[in-house]
């Protein structure tokens, strides 16, 4: 402010200088005579204004030429100009329009076009890590794998993008299936940022298909702490963990270990049921029958199911059909119309070879809810009282199209699993394998297997209900009619 004023007056005080000095030599008529050389010049005072204008436009070209070369010599030394601003105002236009086209090309589903435009972008933006970020994106998308991957490199060399950077590497590891890498990737992103919701899922997903468990346990603790999951869920999953650590170490041979740890699956979710067969069965090798007991008729409260019924029968393995017939009695009585329960007590009758016993505890489940396992039982009834081949035959040839009844069922992606796992073998889901029936997929056989009880023989229309009251029966035969 202080410089334009002084310039002002300076042009000012110059311009009256001029004017004064103009009408003084009007006033007297007189000029301005010069000798140079030994020539002598006279100037009048038209002529010297003239020249004295003359004289102030060449000296202000002289200086205009002396800034534009002092300019151009700052200039080829790479200092910053007017001119390199020029350059550098065109260049970052162009970027601009660069990064524009990319994003609009990335959005119309254009990525080859988008990753041609982001490279342009960084070749003309100073600003690395935008059009790293924008060629690392535009890349993937365009499937040039390899460019990508140097781009996602790049980041990791600044503290601001090291995660953006971790995070791209992990998601290409993941998508060519290296999950090794990509457990080492999940771990450094948590390290960076252990809040992250995505990166904890992920992690703890690659910790279970490692079988890290106790990496996955402290990564399920994380996640509790944000809030991130409600305590019934973080119990059950945890139960899930501790479940498959306690299995590891007793592969390892470390039985106490694996005692302890199971047992603590099974208190964190008494419902799971391979945590409570597992804990049973350690009670059960320590000799503590009675801890054993009051787990396994805890978890069949909550559902009943196959695995229980054959760790309660590993409790007492000496005894005698009739006597685990009674033994059961107690566990049988609960849910005793769940057709686990049903089947399970007409096992044991079975066993006993009391088959009437075995057809009441069955009852109508064999027309009414067939399965290969129901429909077997009723064989095997038929075959201990004594029925025809026939009708044993058409049993056991229904059972060849019945469906198996429940299995353990992924609930994302509804495949079936011969034994529980915590994560499915098809989709990857963590804890979504659940006891039920699996969804009807079956049609008609490609073999006509839906005819052979016309075949080889059909049952019964229903099973036959045998009178519990003996004495009422021997009545019964008393008043029929001899022949």
């Amino acid at each position: 402010m202080l410089w334009s004023l002084i310039k002002i007056l300076l042009f000012i005080g110059i311009v009256a200088g001029l004017s004064l000095s103009a009408g003084w030599m009007l006033d007297n008529g007189t000029g301005v005579r010069m000798t140079v050389s030994g020539w002598e010049f006279t100037l009048g005072p038209v002529q010297l204004l003239i020249g004295a204008i003359l004289l102030m436009v060449a000296l202000w070209l002289l200086m205009r030429l002396a800034g534009f070369l002092v300019a151009f010599l700052h200039f080829l030394n790479g200092d910053e100009t007017a001119l390199s601003r020029h350059f550098q105002r065109n260049r970052e236009r162009k970027g601009r329009e660069a990064v524009s086209d990319a994003l609009v090309a990335l959005a119309s589903g254009e990525p080859k076009q988008a990753l041609t435009r982001a490279e342009a972008a960084h070749k003309f933006l100073n600003d690395p890590v935008l059009t790293t970020l924008l060629i690392a994106q535009t890349a993937e998308q365009a499937g040039e794998r390899q460019r990508a991957e140097d781009a996602w490199k790049t980041l990791l060399a600044h503290d601001r993008t090291r995660f953006v950077g971790i995070r791209g590497l992990l998601r290409q590891t993941l998508d060519a299936g290296d999950t090794a890498t990509a457990l080492k990737l999940a771990e450094r992103a948590f390290a960076l940022k252990p809040k992250h919701p995505e990166t904890q899922d992920v992690l703890l997903k690659l910790q279970a298909e490692n079988a890290d468990w106790q990496g996955a346990r402290q990564t399920l603790e994380a996640k509790r702490k944000m809030g991130a999951l409600p305590k019934a869920v973080y119990q059950r999953r945890d139960a899930v963990l501790a479940l498959q650590q306690a299995r590891t170490v007793l592969q390892d041979g470390a039985a106490i270990e694996a005692r302890e740890a199971a047992i603590e699956a099974n208190k964190l979710s008494p419902d799971l049921i391979p945590a409570a067969v597992l804990a049973a069965r350690s009670y059960i090798a320590d000799g503590n029958k009675r801890n054993a007991t009051r787990i396994l008729r805890k978890a069949w409260e909550v559902q009943p199911h196959p695995d229980l019924a054959g760790a309660f029968a590993e409790i007492e393995p000496d005894e005698t059909p009739q006597q685990r017939l009674s033994r059961f009695g107690p566990l049988t009585d609960v849910h005793a119309n769940d057709p686990e329960a049903m089947m399970l007590k007409a096992e044991l009758a079975i066993a006993a070879e009391e088959f009437p016993e075995a057809r009441r505890a069955l009852g109508k489940l064999a027309v009414e809810h067939p399965t290969v396992r129901s429909l077997t039982i009723m064989a095997a009834i038929e075959r201990g009282e004594g029925a025809e081949d026939a009708v044993v035959r058409g049993w056991l040839t229904r059972a060849l199209t019945a469906p198996r009844g429940p299995q353990w069922c992924c609930d994302k992606c509804q495949s079936v699993h011969a034994q529980w796992t915590p994560v499915c073998d098809q989709c990857g889901g963590f804890d979504t394998l659940s006891w039920r029936e699996p969804a009807d997929t079956a049609g008609p056989s490609s073999t006509g297997t839906e005819l052979l009880p016309l075949i080889v023989g059909t049952p019964d229309p229903a099973p036959r209900v045998v009178n519990p009251d003996p004495v009422q029966e021997s009545a019964s035969e008393e008043e029929k009619p001899s022949h």
